[in-house]
């Protein structure tokens, strides 16, 4: 793939990566067989693409331009301009939470985000809206003096057309920082993981050295959210040392990406863009490996990163000595967790990872939710197919579905599923686990399941959710669940697919 930073505009996922948003339940060993070839009827694209269930609507769901602000918004000594009504930064509150935790736990200057929003009407739809924000970027400047301003732009500014670059060329001129166009329309694509790319395409535009001088050969570029540090002590046996983004980084982290050694992260959803790029347009190459999860894939990923950075001696010495540290007290949780079913409801390639520690544990996993599907990602190799890796080392799971955070279709998964406790990074279908009697652990912290650790980390926080198990049966016997006796008593959750009447009427 070709990352074109001569537009300002990211291609969406859809447009670059085939991404679907819809797969009916079935075997994780056909939706990775079926992600290996273009299916008749489906419109080329250049890349491989997935013929999808479609619904008849949407109960809830995210946005790119909340992934750009959760993003950009959270670089330490930058402004974030939501050019948008005011309502698209009611999120902020979360975010904002969200970023005063990760930086606690980093052990960071505990801070509030700065994100101004140009708070967009109905007069400003009719007769636009640029002086607005022109004002905000020199508010941004006068109150702050950031060292870059991003400006994201919203479902209102790309219905009129607001020509957002040329206000930002100008002011980038006489202030003499970088102010950085974000497009991430709600509307431009279907799936919210754009807006990581569209974040991550503005640092590459404009952030990023240029013509970096002396490469810092004991860098490695680890691109993540705001999760706790867990990688500079892995990669301290290395002789490595990390440079976290882009949540929590400050300007000169950012400019650095192009001096690293290597680029790397837990999750190839999140860094597909911001890797490619790098290793594309300044040579840092990407480690294309499983991701650290599990002893297969941790083992993978260490040695790869080791071949990559030229330690692959210290990588054996490591392995060794964790493999040898985590084995009793794994194998006492092994005996602990015997017979437990679990489940898995979170973005696509974090899924596969937790699914591998999942069964690390001796967890039985009949079944797992995920919110969209990439059939490749960008800079693809055999290394980055992390749905292959799970079925090629862990086997099958048979009840594997993609749903984009549709509550009513994850009630009657769980319904045929019946786990004893579900995994979820999002926290709003927690509650519906609740009311149905399933006690679930939220990952706050993305990087608690990272790694050899993250193994143990994860069966100790299994461990203790299912001592609350009875507290949620308790809760699902007093509850009534908002839903029809018709629909709970359905077997299919994509039953309503419009996908198949349309092939029926052609």
């Amino acid at each position: 793939m070709k990352i074109n930073l001569d537009t300002s505009v990211v291609k969406t996922r859809e447009q670059r990566l085939g991404t679907i948003i819809g797969w009916k339940t079935g075997k994780t060993s056909e939706l990775s067989r079926d992600s290996a070839y273009t299916c008749a009827g489906c419109k080329g694209n250049g890349g491989k693409r997935l013929c999808e269930a479609i619904g008849p609507f949407t109960q809830g769901s995210s946005c790119s331009e909340r992934m750009v602000e959760c993003q950009a918004g959270e670089v330490r000594d930058a402004i974030l301009i939501q050019h948008s009504p005011i309502g698209c930064g009611t999120s902020q509150i979360a975010c904002n939470s969200i970023y005063r935790n990760g930086l606690a736990n980093r052990k960071l200057p505990v801070e509030n985000m700065k994100v101004i929003n140009t708070n967009i009407k109905e007069t400003d739809m009719v007769f636009g809206a640029l002086k607005k924000l022109e004002q905000s970027i020199r508010d941004a400047w006068d109150r702050h003096h950031p060292k870059a301003i991003f400006i994201a732009t919203s479902c209102a500014t790309g219905i009129i057309g607001e020509d957002v670059d040329s206000v930002a060329g100008k002011l980038q001129e006489e202030f003499k920082i970088p102010i950085i166009p974000l497009y991430c329309e709600g509307f431009r694509s279907k799936h919210w993981s754009t807006g990581f790319d569209a974040a991550q395409h503005g640092i590459l535009r404009q952030i990023v050295r240029k013509n970096p001088g002396k490469k810092q050969e004991d860098l490695v570029n680890v691109i993540s959210l705001w999760g706790s540090d867990v990688f500079s002590p892995m990669l301290a046996e290395l002789g490595l040392r990390v440079n976290y983004v882009m949540d929590l980084a400050k300007v000169s982290d950012l400019e650095q990406l192009s001096e690293a050694a290597a680029t790397t992260s837990f999750c190839h959803t999140l860094s597909s863009y911001l890797a490619a790029g790098l290793e594309e347009k300044f040579g840092v190459p990407e480690v294309k490996a499983p991701q650290p999860y599990g002893i297969a894939g941790t083992d993978a990923w260490i040695r790869e990163l080791a071949r990559v950075t030229h330690r692959e001696e210290k990588a054996e010495v490591y392995i060794e000595k964790e493999h040898k540290r985590i084995a009793p007290r794994l194998e006492q949780l092994r005996k602990l967790l015997k017979g437990k079913k679990g489940y898995a409801a979170t973005g696509s390639a974090y899924s596969h990872g937790l699914i591998a520690v999942l069964k690390e544990l001796g967890i039985q996993v009949d079944g797992s939710l995920v919110f969209h599907h990439d059939p490749i990602y960008d800079n693809n190799g055999p290394g980055k197919d992390s749905l292959k890796f799970l079925v090629d080392n862990y086997g099958d799971v048979n009840n594997f579905s993609v749903s984009n955070r549709q509550q009513y279709q994850f009630c009657i998964l769980l319904k045929n599923i019946k786990p004893d406790f579900i995994l979820i990074r999002h926290a709003g279908l927690a509650s519906l686990a609740s009311r149905m009697g399933i006690p679930a652990a939220p990952l706050g912290n993305e990087h608690h399941a990272v790694g050899y650790q993250g193994i143990l980390n994860l069966g100790e926080t299994i461990l203790g959710i299912l001592a609350h198990k009875k507290f949620h049966e308790d809760l699902a016997a007093h509850i009534k669940l908002p839903y029809t006796k018709w629909w709970l008593s359905q077997k299919d959750p994509y039953v309503l697919d419009t996908t198949k009447r349309k092939k029926s009427v052609l």
